[in-house]
């Protein structure tokens, strides 16, 4: 069967991911990925995720099954620094400004991508209409540091405090940005977050992530549910059924337009 048209007149290629047009294209310097939906909502609502893009993608496709467009930049392993994140404001301008997606994308962090969606929503906070944390990285000396009950990752943390720019370990033990310090500015917009976690996650271990997040934002007065697997590790990621996931989003997110 031939695949329909695409929606969008985009540069660069398309081609088919799991069965919708997907276009890849470059911006910023950066490889770049918008996954169509066959028939997309009146409000052009989109999922933006963070890392991994092919992995476990469950809620996604769930999402571009009900209108959702799907999106994605390639900015590397970069643990959400200022570096990186300075490419998604123009990725996030060409898909709202000219392609007319909504002003305000869910966004997805799973894992480490984590790190990327709060550090986003805490600078950018009307830019966003709901966060979604999958097993999320909330305090980056938990994972990658490994000063807490996990093992950590030497060579990512390394890595992390080369693309943060710290002149030391104790500078970066020192910093103040990571997602569980910096909830305010998302609780004063009224941001709905959920996060899925494992409770036996060894590497990202829920009680230094999402127990200290959940508990700061609700003392903030925001608006938080964490569903949790009890008997799951840091993998799979997601539910096998992303229904409640996505009512919540349905039902919280804001700009998306009700039924």
């Amino acid at each position: 069967m031939a695949q329909p048209a695409p929606l969008l007149d985009m540069p660069g290629e398309v081609d088919v991911y799991e069965g919708y047009l997907r276009h890849t294209f470059t911006l910023d310097g950066c490889r770049c990925l918008l996954v169509e939906p066959r028939a997309p909502r009146a409000d052009r609502a989109w999922v933006w995720k963070a890392e991994f893009f092919e992995a476990f993608p469950a809620f996604e496709l769930a999402m571009l099954q009900r209108g959702f467009f799907l999106a994605y930049i390639t900015v590397g392993n970069t643990f959400g620094c200022p570096s990186a994140l300075a490419h998604w404001s123009p990725f996030y301008e060409e898909l709202t400004g000219k392609y007319g997606l909504s002003s305000r994308p869910i966004l997805l962090g799973m894992s480490r991508g984590g790190l990327y969606i709060y550090n986003w929503a805490a600078r950018n906070p009307s830019q966003v209409g709901c966060l979604y944390g999958d097993a999320p990285v909330c305090d980056f000396k938990s994972w990658p540091g490994g000063r807490g009950v996990g093992p950590g990752s030497p060579a990512d943390w390394e890595a992390l405090r080369r693309c943060y720019g710290f002149a030391s370990e104790a500078e970066a033990l020192a910093y103040g940005g990571n997602p569980v310090d910096n909830l305010a500015p998302i609780a004063a917009a009224g941001l709905p977050i959920i996060h899925v976690v494992g409770d036996r996650d060894e590497p990202v271990p829920v009680s230094e992530n999402s127990d200290v997040l959940e508990a700061r934002y609700r003392a903030l007065g925001g608006l938080i549910q964490v569903i949790h697997k009890p008997e799951c590790g840091h993998h799979p990621h997601g539910l096998e059924d992303p229904a409640p996931v996505i009512e919540f989003i349905l039902q919280h997110a804001l700009g998306l337009e009700r039924p």
